[in-house]
């Protein structure tokens, strides 16, 4: 039986019977910690901290902690509805039972579409580095090499997706750990044969102090890493095909806090505690690579570029595995096609991965055809949706608390602290980051410019969301008076 069909808690809506197996309990428990763990590491850990330190200097460490605040918090709130109700839809189907089927249907089709062009941008990256070290393959190759290998993978069965990610995602926990540690002891003076003279906690206040470029710089550097937090909440989607959902959720969400302050706050303070944040090796060759530098370890460029290629990969496995879970649920809930919510044998929902990477290799297209028109829209036109999921995450969970209080009380079995004020803040934060980003305008991805395509694409799905459900509800009322009138017709007969 279908583990999200177990979980599932009524919406009021009619339930979508897929005609397979549904999702199955694949996903074992180690499989689903190295998820959790892995899914805060992004790429853009590795690769976009370097503009953040150059505009922010030490005080990027601000940066990192306000947003890993925002996401503790708000994977506070997922947790709490997903530990009462867990199912593959996560957010989505929380926003579908507590806003409404409108919602549910445009955060489900946005989060989606952030996701199928995130596997281009990933199958892009992974391809350039690929080239690098064997020229004699070309890159567009490379990306549809790539993309081949993850989505075979994701189409044999989810144990398949979780033991290619506990790899990845184990590759990145080891290095990023590693590093952190023989950092660590470079910084205090303590690593053996380490030239270390350039090292030290005086790196945080030398150069112009700890905000360097002011406090406003702070802001600055929140609007650039806060884009790399996003894949915190696949472990909820995930939760839904292990076999026991609600411990596991539950054991995700308590330990966010640590793996945000060990992997993020960690391994950035080991960064600026090596280098001094205006030294033109962290924007020439990359922060970590600079740091990796400055302790004399040798090809360590070529290092740091075996562990970004592992975290592009597990972010493009990740990417796969859930816009297609996530088109699964639209399925299961009708609002997307039927044959989305059809499983093979092993709980595969193949429809849902192809069609996902369909629009994949459609966006990879895009990125080698026209890279400065239709996949620039595509990029910034999704760039804020990770805000957008976050936003209505706590308005979910403001409704849906008191729903579950009033049904099944039993089930809070995590809870938002300070409940509704912290809900509140973090929503008011949320609008603060997006209404920021207006006020950035230089380059063609500008935050002003992403947050207006993202608001404009938004407004679009709502509207034929909007539309589908008037639609539905004028079509339901209609067959409800045919009916009417047929029963009159017998009785008078």
């Amino acid at each position: 039986m279908s583990t999200t069909n177990e979980n599932k808690v009524s919406s009021g809506t009619p339930e979508q019977t897929p005609p397979g197996d549904g999702l199955q309990a694949g996903l074992k428990n180690r499989h689903l910690s190295m998820i959790a763990i892995g899914g805060v590491i992004g790429a853009g850990l590795f690769v976009g901290s370097s503009s953040g330190i150059a505009k922010a200097g030490p005080g990027i460490l601000l940066s990192y902690a306000l947003v890993g605040a925002m996401v503790v918090l708000v994977m506070r709130m997922l947790g709490e509805m997903s530990a009462a109700n867990p199912t593959s839809g996560s957010f989505s189907a929380h926003a579908d039972r507590a806003l409404g089927r409108w919602a549910g249907f445009s955060i489900g089709w946005l989060y989606w579409f952030f996701w199928v062009v995130v596997l281009a941008i990933e199958a892009t990256a992974g391809a350039v580095i690929l080239e690098g070290w064997i020229p004699a393959v070309p890159q567009w190759a490379w990306a549809l090499i790539v993309m081949v290998v993850l989505t075979a993978t994701n189409l044999v069965s989810v144990s398949s997706y979780g033991e290619f990610e506990f790899w990845f995602a184990g590759i990145k926990v080891v290095a990023i750990a590693a590093f952190i540690v023989i950092g660590g002891l470079a910084v205090f003076g303590v690593l053996p044969g380490a030239d270390t003279d350039t090292a030290g906690l005086s790196n945080l206040t030398e150069h112009g102090g700890f905000l360097p470029n002011g406090p406003g710089a702070i802001l600055t550097g929140v609007l650039l890493v806060v884009f790399s937090f996003m894949g915190s909440e696949i472990v909820t989607l995930a939760a839904g095909e292990t076999s026991n959902p609600q411990k596991a959720v539950t054991k995700a969400t308590n330990s966010v806090i640590w793996r945000i302050a060990v992997f993020y706050l960690g391994s950035i303070f080991v960064v600026v505690s090596l280098v001094p944040w205006n030294d033109d090796s962290v924007t020439e060759k990359g922060s970590y690579v600079a740091a990796l530098d400055s302790l004399g370890i040798a090809h360590a460029g070529q290092i740091m570029n075996f562990i970004v290629l592992t975290s592009v990969l597990s972010c493009l496995n990740s990417g796969l595995y859930t816009a297609s879970r996530m088109a699964f649920s639209l399925g299961e809930r009708g609002d997307a096609p039927k044959s989305f919510a059809r499983t093979t044998s092993s709980g595969v929902p193949m429809a849902a991965v192809l069609a996902s990477v369909v629009f994949g290799f459609v966006a990879v297209f895009f990125n080698y055809a026209f890279p400065d028109t239709v996949f620039l829209f595509l990029v910034n036109s999704s760039g804020a949706v990770a805000l957008f999921v976050w936003l209505v995450i706590c308005f979910s969970q403001l409704r849906l608390r008191k729903i579950i209080q009033r049904e099944a009380p039993e089930k809070l079995v995590v809870r938002m602290w300070l409940y509704p004020y912290l809900t509140w803040a973090t929503a008011a934060l949320i609008l603060f980051v997006l209404g920021y980003m207006l006020t950035d305008t230089e380059g063609a991805s500008s935050g002003r410019t992403t947050v207006l395509l993202s608001v404009l694409v938004a407004v679009g799905v709502v509207a034929v969301a909007v539309v589908r459900e008037r639609t539905g509800s004028a079509s339901g009322a209609a067959k409800d008076q045919k009916d009417q009138r047929n029963d009159d017709t017998v009785a008078r007969l």
